[in-house]
């Protein structure tokens, strides 16, 4: 539904979708930063290199959320909030059995940060996909090799993540990821 409002509101723009991202960069349609798909003003400020062609009048992106209502059940232990880089390597399902899983063996633990402690796992194990793979062996590379990376760099193997699980229970765990 987001792709075909993005269509339809920027119908001059062939590249508003690309590779099923907003402008070929943003996986998400609603969001509270990326101002620079929100209005040509906040693009017009970035370095020519990272700039969009913004064709049209109506932002790419909103900051209106999208609400869905979803009635407890009484298996129901937990919700995850975060921000789209959790599911670029995990799917819904991954998700909900890694907090399950983590959940039940470490009922003291935080599974936010574990969620996080996963993507850089998987992020190292697949570095050699990646632009510099020449300099790295064809099983990837250790996780301690990715964090030595600078974190600007480091984006070239894994995305920005934030992670929330609300324990149904009124426990709260958030981790924007102490290694990110």
């Amino acid at each position: 539904m987001e792709v075909i409002r993005i269509k339809s509101e920027h119908p001059d723009d062939s590249n508003c979708i690309v590779n099923g991202r907003v402008k070929g960069r943003l996986k998400v349609t609603r969001a509270f930063g990326a101002g620079f798909l929100k209005q040509p003003k906040f693009n017009d400020v970035l370095l020519e290199m990272f700039r969009n062609v913004y064709i049209g009048n109506a932002p790419y992106v909103s900051c209106t959320p999208s609400l869905r209502h979803h009635r407890l059940c009484p298996g129901d232990q937990f919700l995850v909030l975060s921000s789209d880089g959790l599911y670029q390597d995990l799917s819904n399902e991954e998700v909900v059995s890694h907090v399950e899983n983590f959940m039940e063996k470490f009922p003291d633990g935080d599974p936010a940060q574990h969620l996080i402690e996963e993507l850089l796992f998987r992020a190292a194990r697949k570095a050699d996909t990646c632009s510099q793979a020449d300099l790295i062996s064809s099983a990837g590379m250790e996780l301690h090799e990715l964090l030595d990376i600078p974190q600007g760099d480091r984006r070239k193997y894994h995305d920005d993540v934030t992670v929330m699980v609300i324990s149904l229970e009124g426990r709260i765990w958030k981790s924007s990821g102490k290694y990110l």
